[in-house]
């Protein structure tokens, strides 16, 4: 196996990662808000990663306030969406639906450098909304579809919040500065809206859980951006949709979650379409980004 091919598994332990977090996520639902869950895992990720970037020299200061601004909204809002969706669906679909983040991340990038579609990517895209759809329908039976559009306005976030991390690596910015500035952004934004709504006491449970939460998350962003760099981009994206895989088996074991066999297909869909959609942006546009 090549170096590169090795680096990019990093992705499959970042996948796991996440599988964790969204389970801590979920276990969180019993004790804290899901606006509460965002403050707590952001704050823990901000004094990781400050922690990171003092012991790498890596400066605060930044010359692209308005990007990090953008990318912190946007992400954070996405965040809060996604957290409040664990809370209320199955775990698999919560998940997947934030995922169709790369079907956007296609569609905004076309719009965004001008590129013209063309039918492999359109079709693509078609099958990843049409994925949407077979996902969707199981909630609109069990009166859920609100959250479940929910979710899938998280993943359209999600998608403006990675391009703006695309535009934020064209311009240099080292990868601990943009995220502890959305972790800074998504702190503060959840904070006060904490305060405005309710704040419940930590017992010693609870704190382990908030603890796995804001390691599990971290730990799986550092993961995450080492496999970028070390592994191979494609190999790398196609492995970022384990996440899926892996809370799709939480769910099962630890909350007996059985989907039915449309919402399986959806998620396959979803996947191939993001996958497909991302092997199809044009070459210049991804020499371009990376």
């Amino acid at each position: 196996m090549t170096p590169k091919f090795v680096g990019s598994l990093w992705m499959l332990v970042a996948g796991l990662l996440f599988g964790c977090m969204s389970v801590f996520v979920k276990l969180g639902a019993s004790y804290f808000t899901h606006i509460e869950l965002v403050f707590y895992r952001s704050f823990i990720s901000m004094l990781i990663v400050y922690a990171i970037m003092r012991r790498n020299n890596i400066g605060i200061a930044t010359q692209y306030p308005l990007t990090h601004f953008w990318r912190g909204l946007s992400g954070t809002i996405a965040l809060l969406l996604f957290f409040y969706c664990i809370t209320v669906l199955p775990l698999a679909t919560a998940v997947t639906l934030n995922y169709t983040a790369p079907l956007f991340l296609t569609l905004l990038t076309m719009m965004v450098y001008k590129d013209k579609f063309h039918l492999p990517m359109t079709i693509a895209i078609t099958l990843g909304f049409c994925g949407v759809v077979l996902l969707l329908h199981p909630t609109l039976e069990q009166e859920q579809l609100f959250p479940g559009l929910l979710g899938l306005v998280s993943g359209f976030l999600a998608g403006i919040a990675y391009l703006n991390v695309k535009q934020l690596g064209i311009f240099g910015e080292p990868a601990p500065r943009i995220v502890f500035y959305f972790s800074l952004f998504a702190t503060f934004g959840s904070g006060i809206w904490m305060m405005l709504d309710a704040i419940h006491i930590i017992s010693l449970k609870s704190m382990a859980m908030l603890l796995g939460l804001g390691m599990s998350a971290t730990l799986a962003q550092i993961a995450m951006t080492h496999a970028h760099r070390v592994g191979h981009t494609m190999v790398v994206s196609n492995l970022s949709y384990s996440t899926i895989v892996f809370s799709s088996l939480f769910g099962m074991m630890i909350w007996h979650e059985l989907l039915p066999l449309s919402s399986w297909l959806g998620m396959a869909f979803i996947i191939i379409g993001g996958v497909l959609s991302l092997r199809l942006i044009p070459k210049h546009e991804e020499e371009q980004i990376k």
